[in-house]
């Protein structure tokens, strides 16, 4: 048997707009990120020289560490990003819900 207010959030339409909502920016977010990470084991696995070449004439450090590191960083940021909108539009349609369910 189902909860009364389970059905009343689930048949709220902003209920409904939080989860495409959210669920497009996960996926979003994530394929970007995917992407990346996929992007750089490819280059990894298929031309390794690309990230063999020093930074400087006769130095130990390559282009591939930068690179990396990039895609770390990038991750962080994504995942500020999705921050931003969790604590921001998305917790507003989430307390409207929650104001709308308990009237």
């Amino acid at each position: 048997m189902s909860d009364p207010i389970y059905e009343k959030v689930r048949g709220n339409p902003k209920f409904a707009e939080l989860v495409r909502r959210r669920g497009r920016l996960a996926a979003l977010l994530s394929a970007l990120v995917l992407g990346a990470y996929y992007c750089f084991m490819m280059v990894v696995a298929f031309a390794p020289q690309i990230l063999a070449v020093p930074l400087t004439e006769g130095g130990a450090l390559t282009i591939g560490a930068p690179i990396g590191a990039a895609i770390i960083i990038i991750s962080w940021l994504l995942t500020g990003v999705y921050s931003h909108f969790a604590n921001g539009p998305f917790e507003q349609l989430n307390n409207d819900i929650v104001r709308e369910t308990l009237k």
